[in-house]
């Protein structure tokens, strides 16, 4: 059951990091449950309750940045002049 809602709450958390990050963003649904159960396990490591959530979706921020940078540039998305 713990796995269950580790992937609700990481899908959640995963949109939010996608919701509050600005400009585009080439992933998939299925890379951003990813990056948001990834970001929870990063922050429940650290806090418990609460805090675990907003620290999460603080992460899930960072990483969808850092995840739609490589992506990016993977796919041909950034041209450089």
């Amino acid at each position: 059951m713990h796995w269950i809602w580790l992937i609700l709450i990481g899908a959640l958390v995963g949109a939010l990091g996608r919701l509050l990050h600005p400009g585009r963003d080439p992933m998939g649904w299925i890379v951003t449950i990813l990056i948001g159960i990834a970001s929870l396990v990063i922050a429940g490591l650290i806090f418990s309750g609460f805090w675990e959530f907003v620290i999460g979706v603080i992460v899930a921020i960072v990483l969808v940045a850092l995840v739609g940078r490589f992506f990016g540039e993977r796919r041909g998305g950034l041209v450089r002049a």
